[in-house]
C-alpha cells in the first residue's frame, strides 16, 4: 500500500514540478509585453488573455502536488498540538464533508464547462481577437482530477494513521528550508552554549 501511495505522490509531484515552468514562460511573457509596449510602442491586445491563462493554469495545477506535500494552507493554531490520531480524525471529516464532494463537483462540472468551450471554438471576449480559450478550461477538470486522486490518498493516510497512530511517510522534496542541516546547526550552537556556561560557572567558582 505505501508503494501505491508513495507512486500517487510521485505523479503529483512531476505533474506539479512540469507546470511550474508556467511561471518561467509568464515571467518571460511579462517582461517582453513591457518591452514591447513601452519601448517598441507596439503592445499585444491579448497579453492579458494570455498572463490569465498562465497563471490560472500554474494556480490550477499546482493543487495536487502541494496536496501532497502536506502544503495547503489550514488553521493549525490548535491543530499542531494534536496527537496524530486526533489530526486524522479531523483531516478524514473534512475530507468527506468538504473536499470529496467539491472536487467531484469541480471535475464534473470543470469537464462539462471544457466541452462546451471546445465544441463553440469559444475564444475569450475580454480583448478584441482574444485567444482561444477552450485549452485554457480544459485544465480545470484535469487538475480536478489530479486532485481527487491526490485526496483519495490522503484519506489512506488517514485510515493508516488511525489505526496505527503514527502518518505514513510522504515523498522526499525539496524544501525552503534544509531542515536537517537546521537541526544539526542548532545542535552544535546548543552544545557551544553549554560548554561557555561551564566555562562561566568554572571561572565563578575560582573566583
Amino acid at each position: 500500500m505505501q508503494k501505491v501511495l508513495l507512486f500517487v505522490d510521485r505523479v503529483s509531484t512531476w505533474v506539479g514540478q512540469a507546470f511550474s515552468f508556467c511561471i518561467v514562460l509568464l515571467t518571460l511573457h511579462v517582461t517582453w509585453e513591457v518591452f514591447s509596449r513601452y519601448v517598441l510602442d507596439n503592445p499585444r491586445a491579448w497579453a492579458f488573455d494570455v498572463m490569465i491563462m498562465f497563471y490560472g493554469t500554474l494556480f490550477m495545477m499546482a493543487g495536487a502536488y502541494t496536496l501532497s506535500k502536506n502544503g495547503h494552507v489550514r488553521g493549525d493554531v490548535l491543530y499542531g498540538f494534536f496527537r496524530p490520531r486526533t489530526q486524522a480524525t479531523i483531516d478524514l471529516t473534512l475530507y468527506f464533508v468538504a473536499f470529496i464532494p467539491g472536487v467531484i463537483a469541480l471535475t464534473y462540472a470543470g469537464y462539462y464547462y471544457a466541452a462546451d468551450s471546445w465544441r463553440i471554438d469559444e475564444h475569450s471576449n475580454i480583448t478584441y481577437g482574444g485567444p482561444p480559450v477552450y485549452p485554457f478550461k480544459t485544465v480545470i477538470p484535469l487538475a480536478g482530477a489530479f486532485l481527487l486522486a491526490q485526496g483519495i490518498v490522503e484519506i489512506i493516510r488517514c485510515v493508516i494513521c488511525l489505526r496505527t497512530g503514527a502518518w505514513p511517510s510522504r515523498q522526499i522534496d525539496v524544501e525552503e528550508v534544509d531542515v536537517e542541516k537546521l537541526k544539526q546547526e542548532l545542535h552544535v550552537k546548543d552544545e557551544d552554549i553549554q560548554k561557555l556556561d561551564a566555562f562561566v560557572i568554572k571561572q565563578e567558582a575560582q573566583k
